[in-house]
């Protein structure tokens, strides 16, 4: 699975708890200044990822009379020029890669706003923030399909797509998320 923006919150809540259990870091200023942190430094990396989604599509527009004259495959291309251009926007392609480096921009904010302790070294506590993004990936088709197998159960047959079934789902979703510790 690959970390998109609506999961940037779930992803902070996830890494703020792990640092509060941990027995290797202090919280200095509690919970919510840790999660809005992670939230920003995921956002700030997504959003790049997703301008650098975009400018390719754009690219592949531009290119479609070619594309469809020498029958190439668009999936291919998209990868090939996204891998092209991914050092331009700042962006890791390989996902193990760029979660670590997530977790790294992660732990330089917290640490710079004095946001939490610790006495071990740095790659111990970034550790703990990339197997919290780990987790929370690993975790996420699994509730899914819990919250999935639940809505089918509904008296009232919710539409996927539609605003009632997202509502539905986003809030069974972060009930799930809840009950297993994932969510503050």
């Amino acid at each position: 699975m690959r970390l998109r923006l609506p999961h940037a919150p779930y992803v902070a809540n996830k890494i703020a708890i792990d640092l509060l259990n941990s027995p290797l870091v202090t919280l200095t200023r509690g919970v919510e200044p840790v999660v809005h942190t992670a939230r920003d430094v995921l956002e700030e990396e997504l959003k790049k990822e997703a301008a650098l989604d975009e400018r390719v599509r754009e690219i592949i527009e531009e290119n479609e009379d070619e594309i469809e004259y020498n029958l190439a495959d668009s999936r291919e291309l998209f990868k090939l020029i996204k891998k092209r251009l991914a050092p331009e926007y700042g962006v890791i392609l390989d996902y193990e890669d760029k979660y670590n480096d997530y977790a790294h921009k992660i732990l330089r904010k917290l640490y710079e706003e004095d946001l939490i302790n610790y006495a071990v070294p740095d790659n111990r506590v970034k550790n703990i923030i990339f197997d919290s993004i780990m987790n929370y990936i690993r975790s996420y088709d699994e509730i899914e399909d819990v919250v999935l197998e639940k809505i089918s159960h509904y008296k009232k047959k919710l539409i996927p797509g539609s605003e009632e079934f997202e509502l539905v789902f986003q809030r069974m979703f972060e009930d799930e998320l809840r009950r297993r510790g994932m969510l503050v």
